[in-house]
């Protein structure tokens, strides 16, 4: 069930969201802790869309000045950890994009290790975080997707991002 926002939407588009990690927990404007192999992944919602924490660990994508723009695919070694990231933007006529979001929200609806959120004043500009199913071969590892809309220009901007203890 989407989360309830009481910040109305405002305009934006794909190309202004930014990508930082290690940033601290930023004013959200709902959270959901989901527990994955004694760990808790933390799905922040904000205002200019979304943060994951992992212990130490945050990865932030939103619009954020002075921060690098979405970096397409990123791999890196952070501490003890071994982090892969990815985004993708879609662009989508205007039935496309109402079947795109409508089917998010339908996939999204019944889960409990999932985040919504769906802005007043557009029912199709959703910012979603989900925690990937646990991974029986890789138990020491973490993943989640996002999906970010922006029903002005019909875009669909998703990520996803996978963490692995390394210890």
């Amino acid at each position: 069930m989407p989360a309830a926002l009481d910040i109305p939407y405002a305009d934006t588009r794909a190309d202004a969201l930014s990508f930082a990690l290690g940033l601290a927990p930023l004013e959200a404007l709902a959270v959901r802790t989901v527990e994955r192999s004694g760990h808790a992944v933390e799905l922040r919602l904000l205002g200019a869309s979304h943060q994951v924490i992992v212990g130490a660990f945050s990865e932030t994508v939103a619009c954020l000045p002075g921060h690098d723009r979405l970096p397409g695919r990123f791999r890196g070694r952070i501490r003890d950890w071994s982090y892969e990231f990815r985004d993708e933007t879609r662009v989508h006529d205007a039935a496309g994009f109402r079947r795109a979001v409508e089917g998010l929200l339908a996939d999204l609806d019944t889960r409990d290790d999932a985040l919504v959120g769906v802005f007043p004043g557009s029912p199709h500009a959703v910012t979603a975080l989900a925690v990937d199913p646990a991974d029986p071969a890789a138990p020491t590892g973490y993943g989640w997707r996002t999906w970010h809309t922006y029903p002005q220009t019909q875009e669909v901007v998703m990520t996803r991002s996978l963490l692995r203890d390394l210890r």
